[in-house]
């Protein structure tokens, strides 16, 4: 099947989760207005910040970056074909405790590449089978979990409460 009736949608959705929501009020559809998304809002916290945990659960540089491997397959996935996933070392970016400054620095620069290397191919219609077309909407899925776990972590992360902004 062919993307391209879906595209709009599968970048506005991801692009408002990476980088904001940016339509008028109401006019958004995950983030409340003035909400600046996840890269911003990981920009705001410190390599401290980002190794905390809670509760003995991952920390935020965990978190972002197992979102940028993640990302960095689907890119793959996208420029290479095949499975990419079949030999996915996913247990790595969970073993990230304590970063300094200059790692939680390549961290966030890593996952705003790939995520916005992936908001390309979402916005370029493509041939795909029903598993790829589900792997690619559940990927603005999964981005908008970890945006949540992260933001449950710290509150710095938080965007705003409904209601607050404009």
């Amino acid at each position: 099947m062919q993307t391209d009736n879906i595209t709009r949608s599968l970048t506005t959705l991801f692009s408002e989760l990476a980088d904001g929501a940016k339509a008028p009020a109401g006019g958004n559809f995950i983030l409340n207005s003035g909400d600046v998304g996840l890269l911003a809002s990981l920009d705001k916290l410190s390599a401290a910040d980002a190794s905390r945990s809670v509760h003995g659960g991952a920390t935020i540089a965990a978190h972002a970056e197992h979102e940028r491997y993640g990302l960095s397959l689907m890119n793959r996935w996208a420029s290479e074909g095949g499975n990419p996933f079949a030999d996915a070392r996913w247990d790595e970016a969970w073993k990230i405790s304590t970063v300094d400054e200059e790692q939680w620095s390549e961290i966030r620069n890593g996952l705003r590449d790939e995520a916005h290397r992936w908001l390309e191919v979402l916005g370029s219609p493509r041939e795909v089978r029903s598993v790829e077309l589900s792997g690619m909407i559940g990927s603005i899925a999964h981005f908008a979990y970890h945006l949540g776990a992260m933001r449950q972590i710290v509150a710095s992360a938080r965007g705003p409460r409904d209601g607050t902004f404009a």
